[in-house]
């Protein structure tokens, strides 16, 4: 038998003992058997055999004193199993169940943390993401002298930037795809929402062309109500103060020349309705 033959064999006794121990644990073990060998397996970072262990043992601490740190460490066998959903839920079980442990603040933060874990990329619903601003929020309100503060204000940082990210893509795409009332709506919102943004010279701009191209597609005039409104005209008007807002907001900008011939067609535009009569 060769050295190589060998040490396969020996691994693979010493795996199905290994089961065999567990399964023997899991199914006969005492209270006590269970939370030692669940210690064990849990320094060993084998979290899956340690949860189970927990898990069964968890209905049987109410009382005891190694009650928290059952429910902690099963709380981050979750988190290191990747069971973000469920990580988060027991975390909070564990501060609702002990308000008054040393390990509350850490429950609570952990919590957040992977909810953290659970946000998409700025392409994907973002649920989750408002799920986990509020809950780091939430958090950092609840503690404010806590030694997590930095880390959770770099991550509420990087949360609101895929939140930006998002509507950044959402606004432009309705302008792509020739939707430019829609879109004018949406990048005033997203001035409104997102005011520090880098991206709102860019959007600031692209309102002008979308309202310009939403003028420039109207009828003339539609009866309403027994009046005349003068859709074109109306619309050629706001461009043009869209314009305005622009260059006072930003005078610098690399769009201006850019956004000067839509002015200047605007203006045409309104001439030419104007000769019309």
């Amino acid at each position: 038998m060769t050295k190589r033959v060998l040490f396969i064999a020996l691994f693979s006794i010493l795996i199905l003992s290994g089961c065999s121990e567990f399964q023997r644990i899991q199914k006969k073990g005492s209270y006590e058997d269970k939370y030692e060998a669940a210690l064990k397996y849990y320094e060993k970072d084998d979290f899956y055999r340690a949860s189970v262990l927990l898990e069964s043992i968890i209905p049987l601490t109410k009382g005891k004193k190694e009650a928290e740190d059952v429910q902690l460490k099963y709380a981050y066998c979750q988190y290191n199993q990747r069971e973000f959903y469920l990580a988060s839920y027991y975390f909070k079980k564990f501060a609702e169940t002990f308000p008054r442990s040393e390990s509350t603040e850490e429950s609570l933060y952990m919590s957040a943390i992977s909810l953290y874990r659970i946000s998409p990329i700025h392409q994907l619903d973002q649920s989750n993401t408002y799920k986990a601003i509020d809950a780091l929020q939430s958090f950092v309100n609840s503690y404010p002298e806590t030694k997590f503060m930095e880390e959770c204000n770099t991550k509420i940082n990087n949360l609101q930037k895929n939140l930006e990210r998002k509507a950044y893509e959402n606004a432009k795409l309705d302008f792509n795809i020739g939707r430019y009332r829609a879109a004018v709506i949406d990048f005033e919102n997203f001035s409104k929402d997102f005011p520090d943004s880098k991206f709102n010279e860019e959007l600031a701009y692209l309102k002008i062309e979308a309202q310009y191209r939403f003028a420039k597609n109207s009828f003339e005039k539609l009866m309403k109500d027994g009046k005349y409104h003068y859709l074109k005209r109306d619309r050629y008007i706001r461009t043009k103060e869209f314009y305005y807002a622009f260059i006072d907001a930003y005078p610098q900008s690399e769009y201006l020349k850019e956004a000067e011939t839509i002015f200047n067609n605007s203006k045409a535009g309104l001439t030419e309705l104007e000769n019309k009569g």
